[in-house]
């Protein structure tokens, strides 16, 4: 298989290490103190870079000297970027020692630590890579001007939205390449069961139809859509208006009306009026091609749609779409189950691979301008992951910071190859996006909103679907979960570069595993003899791995030790039996930002666990044997989401969790029994907690005053609420607070979509709630 060149994208990358060098705690803690030349020296060159980067990744696509110069460019913006992680972590080290936390993780912690204590051997080593980089950096300048790239403007995006230019997306598939005779081909008994619903079903039906064709850009959709258009029993049957417009972006109701009436009206309402008077006593075939801008059209559409319905007897619209939301959205009357909308991602792989085929043909002789001799074929898997294919299905349209995350799917299994519950978790996702730096909170913006909206963008272009899942269990149902066509993984595993791998059994016994450049390893089902095999390839490596992903590892006895510092995001799920043994010391991990432990048997999270300030999210689900979280957790001031659903031994949270104020997610809240080591629901208070939030052992509360400073009612972004006693506990009525009076201080949002109460001994329900007693 071809493989795209994964060095061409590196621009967010760049934008990410500008960002790190001006870290304000840098200064703050003066953790650069004696390398300010160097720093000055890059401030200076990297702006330079990044003006020209967007033109070197398109030369890139046929310049092998411009590939090799953003290769070698990519190499040493990741070892910046490690090195800057390594300030970044002394000044937050600093930052947790000038508040106490060495002292109260006591002197055989504090042992433990990384020898950063000693400012002078931190500032010779550090001095000595920085230089390193800083030379490596300023031979790259003087090579980059040999090349003579165009300067642009570089603009990092700094809200959820980005900027227009990197969102323009072709009007018509059929620019491309006349694709008509393989879709007449393949879809003739397709094509000719929609043209009968336009010709035959509607001809006594005064409804207007709606027929929706939905799938991925490439894939045929105009061309299917002109065939029928084309037609000369539907040029026929719509002889009195037949209509074409290209929607692409902008689903502007005032636009497409004067497109339709072949007008040119200002106001909307005259647009509007103009375009009933049109089509009014008409039948007419309306085709809306590329509809993909949810935003607007969700607004939009209904307004449209009342003055369509003004037609003749017969009326039809076809449309295509990226979107089934879209499709969903416009009604589709009373077609039947099977033909509601036509969904063209799941044509069969042959057809696909045709379109792609001669898609990649047509691009390959438009861009040399002369005859070829031979086409791409045989296809099937060596077109899918060519750079022509990529092109066909969209990659190369997608911007670069967007194409990041694409590839890193290339970590998770091919979908032919997993079953439901293997489906990929959206949020899991974006938490792993942000811990391998791909973007960050901007202004007021957070970084979770820029991974839904990067997320919400790639299924309405196809790359993703998103899934429906019956989990059959409270709050899990909250989780969305996405798959990825297996032809797009096959453009995702080729744009990777081999930097992303999702491990066999047959890769291992290949010895051929760990190429040099991957940085992001998962290894679905995990054996303890190739797990030998795999941590001694990984202590072989040059490379530093950046995202290490072992499933189910359950009963296999491991006595390795990680010590990959520049490990990012970390998971090893189901550690269970009495013989496991990985050594994981957070003083090897101390650049972590996800760390996923969960179904695993420990009873008792480390102290130490508290030195990795960096850490956003910590998943703990399912670790039924867990009795208590690091004390310390109050110094993890980054933590943003914590899984603790299915803990069912904890008994409390650890103190002042308050004063972590970026968590935006806690599953599971324990109220501890006494004693000042736990923290009470007023440390909910001033925390944005969102998704499903499930309180336990309320027998623990001990005044209603205390849970109502849990301001529930003000955490908007919750959806789900679990509110749990233990049952048959035993109730000291002078120390405890009453049910009831519980219940109406934990008044939640009206915007909940479920709540759950289990063991509640009160005999009514508070008026928040709107339940009738009774």
């Amino acid at each position: 298989m071809a493989e795209l060149a994964a060095s061409m994208v590196v621009g967010p990358l760049l934008s990410l290490l500008k960002q790190k060098a001006s870290n304000y705690l840098l200064d703050k803690y003066k953790v650069m103190e004696g390398m300010e030349k160097q720093c000055e020296v890059l401030e200076n060159k990297l702006p330079a870079i990044l003006d020209i980067i967007d033109d070197a990744e398109r030369q890139a696509c046929h310049r092998q000297g411009v590939q090799a110069w953003l290769a070698r460019l990519k190499k040493a913006a990741y070892e910046a970027s490690e090195v800057f992680d390594d300030f970044e972590y002394e000044a937050l080290r600093r930052e947790a020692k000038k508040n106490g936390h060495i002292t109260q993780l006591g002197i055989v912690a504090a042992v433990k630590l990384l020898p950063t204590h000693n400012r002078l051997a931190f500032r010779l080593r550090m001095g000595t890579k920085l230089r390193s980089i800083v030379g490596t950096i300023e031979v790259l300048v003087d090579d980059m001007n040999k090349f003579g790239f165009n300067s642009y403007h570089h603009q990092v995006n700094n809200n959820n939205a980005p900027r227009q230019e990197d969102w323009k997306w072709r009007e018509m598939d059929s620019i491309l390449v006349d694709d008509a005779q393989i879709v007449s081909r393949s879809r003739d008994e397709e094509r000719n069961k929609i043209i009968d619903m336009l010709v035959n079903g509607q001809a006594s039906n005064g409804d207007l139809m709606i027929i929706p064709i939905v799938g991925m850009g490439g894939l045929g959709k105009t061309t299917l859509a002109q065939l029928i258009y084309t037609d000369p029993r539907v040029q026929q049957h719509f002889s009195q208006l037949r209509r074409w417009v290209c929607v692409s972006d902008d689903f502007n109701v005032c636009n497409l009306a004067n497109k339709i009436c072949s007008s040119s009206e200002a106001n909307r309402e005259d647009a509007l009026k103009k375009l009933q008077e049109h089509l009014s006593g008409k039948r007419y075939l309306l085709v809306l091609d590329d509809i993909w801008d949810e935003d607007n059209f969700s607004g939009n559409w209904d307004k449209l749609k009342a003055c369509l319905k003004q037609g003749g007897v017969g009326s039809a619209i076809l449309t295509m779409t990226r979107d089934k939301k879209i499709a969903q959205l416009m009604g589709t009357n009373d077609i039947s189950q099977e033909m509601k909308y036509h969904v063209v991602s799941t044509l069969s792989k042959k057809f696909i691979e045709e379109i792609i085929a001669t898609r990649a043909f047509g691009l390959q002789k438009r861009n040399k301008k002369d005859e070829l001799v031979n086409l791409v074929g045989p296809i099937a898997d060596k077109c899918a992951g060519s750079p022509l294919a990529a092109k066909a299905l969209g990659y190369d349209d997608l911007p670069t910071y967007m194409k990041q995350c694409f590839t890193f799917c290339a970590l998770y299994p091919k979908d032919d190859h997993i079953d439901k519950d293997d489906h990929i978790d959206k949020d899991n996702l974006i938490q792993l996006w942000m811990a391998n730096g791909f973007f960050s909170d901007q202004k007021k913006v957070h970084a979770e909103t820029m991974g839904e909206h990067i997320v919400k963008e790639m299924v309405s272009r196809s790359f993703f679907e998103y899934v429906e899942l019956d989990s059959g269990s409270f709050g899990y149902s909250s989780t969305t979960f996405l798959k990825i066509h297996d032809l797009m993984h096959d453009v995702a595993v080729s744009a990777s570069g081999k930097e992303c791998i999702c491990i066999t059994d047959d890769m291992i016994q290949s010895y051929k595993l760990l190429p040099s450049v991957v940085r992001h390893i998962h290894y679905p089902e995990s054996r303890e003899q190739r797990l030998d095999i795999l941590f001694g390839s990984l202590r072989r490596m040059s490379t530093p791995i950046q995202t290490l992903v072992l499933g189910d590892i359950s009963g296999v006895r491991m006595q390795h030790s990680l010590k990959h510092s520049f490990v990012r995001a970390l998971a090893l799920l189901y550690l269970t039996g009495r013989h496991y043994d990985l050594t994981v010391k957070p003083k090897h991990l101390h650049h972590l930002r996800y760390l996923d432990l969960s179904w695993s048997e420990m009873e008792v999270l480390p102290d130490d666990i508290s030195i990795l300030y960096n850490l956003q999210t910590l998943k703990l689900s399912g670790c039924e044997r867990l009795r208590r979280l690091p004390r310390q957790m109050k110094y993890m001031t980054a933590l943003r989401h914590l899984y603790t659903d299915g803990c069912g031994r904890l008994e409390c949270m650890p103190p002042e969790l308050g004063r972590l104020t970026c968590l935006q997610t806690v599953t599971c809240f324990v109220v501890g029994s006494g004693g000042v080591d736990y923290s009470g629901l007023g440390e909910l208070n001033d925390l944005n907690i969102g998704g499903s939030l499930e309180l336990t052992q309320l027998e623990n509360v001990a005044k209603a005053t205390s849970a109502k400073s849990a301001n529930l009612g003000k955490k908007k972004e919750l959806r789900q609420l679990s509110l749990r006693w233990t049952r048959g506990e035993e109730q000291e009525e002078e120390k405890q607070c009453g049910h009831g009076e519980l219940l109406e201080a934990l008044e939640a949002h009206d915007g909940l979509l479920a709540i759950e109460i289990c063991s509640y001994q009160g005999n009514r329900f508070p008026p928040w709630m709107g339940v009738d007693a009774a």
